[in-house]
């Protein structure tokens, strides 16, 4: 249980962050999209689209637009991330009408790659601490929750009618730098929400599981999890009371971790799994080797 002084800290951190959020998205959207009728996905395409042919202010737009999408929120995720959603589009609003950034460049493909990245950061750094910048995440968890449909295509589906009409309305040209930024907001977004590191999980059953252990631990330096395995029927019969290993490694790490399993046990039986985040665990230090932290030895089961 966290203390009230630790959550204090942990919710003074959460809403610095997001701060830290409306400011990159607003200069993503004053210094580049905006002056040059650039468009994003989701809600904050819609308000930039509009904005293109009715000479209303983005804030205005931007609450407007933000209000149905709030209200399925309501119904649809915590309640917390809707009062912290309602504070974070009520303070990027604010924020691009009282801030007038300084237009940086006039060259399209910059302002596509250079908007699409600050904002991108701007809403993963928002979507990390609990809130959203862009109502069209929610939809995509609404239309999910009630008619089975992933999440991505639902935005997706957003977008290309957005995009679409924006070629119509505005121009091809506007519409195809619009998706460009769309796409660099897309992967900065994720790349921000998962994070630098990429991780790969890896599951290993053989019957040189004590070698592999080892080596695992002063060759590569990685934590484990055990898993006690019991009556697995394979080309050579039955192997019984031996432990399935389970271990996190960064990406670069994985032909490593491959030569030194095969160099025990040719006919080692490995699975190899995509992993988004983690959070402590012997992993942290793992990470932090360099810096002259060692794990302990032996390994025991279910260090995770």
């Amino acid at each position: 249980m966290l203390t009230k002084r630790a959550k204090y800290f942990q919710l003074t951190s959460e809403y610095f962050q997001i701060a830290l959020g409306i400011i990159l998205a607003s200069i993503g959207l004053k210094a580049f999209l905006l002056p040059n009728g650039f468009l994003d996905g989701g809600v904050t395409g819609v308000a930039l689209l509009i904005k293109t042919q009715v000479d209303i202010n983005l804030s205005y737009l931007l609450i407007l637009f933000s209000i149905p999408f709030l209200i399925l929120g309501y119904y649809t995720v915590s309640k917390r991330i809707v009062i912290k959603s309602i504070i974070s589009i009520l303070g990027l609003a604010l924020f691009i009408h009282f801030e007038n950034f300084m237009t940086i460049t006039d060259d399209k493909f910059l302002i596509s790659i250079f908007g699409g990245l600050f904002l991108g950061a701007g809403i993963g750094i928002a979507i990390r601490n609990g809130s959203v910048l862009d109502g069209s995440e929610i939809l995509g968890v609404f239309i999910n929750d009630r008619f089975g449909i992933s999440i991505g295509k639902v935005i997706l589906l957003f977008n290309v009618i957005l995009f679409t009409i924006t070629a119509f309305v505005v121009s091809t040209e506007v519409a195809m730098y619009s998706i460009l930024t769309y796409i660099v907001t897309a992967k900065v977004t994720d790349l921000v929400i998962e994070g630098f590191e990429d991780f790969i999980g890896i599951t290993i059953v053989s019957k040189e599981y004590e070698k592999i252990k080892a080596a695992i631990i002063t060759e590569l330096g990685a934590g484990m999890t055990l898993y006690k395995g019991k009556k697995g029927f394979g080309s050579t019969g039955e192997i019984e009371d031996f432990d399935i290993i389970h271990t996190i490694i960064n990406r670069i790490d994985i032909k490593k971790m491959y030569r030194i399993v095969i160099d025990i046990d040719e006919q080692a039986f490995i699975v190899e799994f995509d992993v988004n985040n983690v959070k402590g665990g012997v992993l942290r230090r793992y990470l932090n080797k360099k810096k002259g932290k060692t794990l302990a030895f032996p390994i025991t089961e279910n260090q995770f």
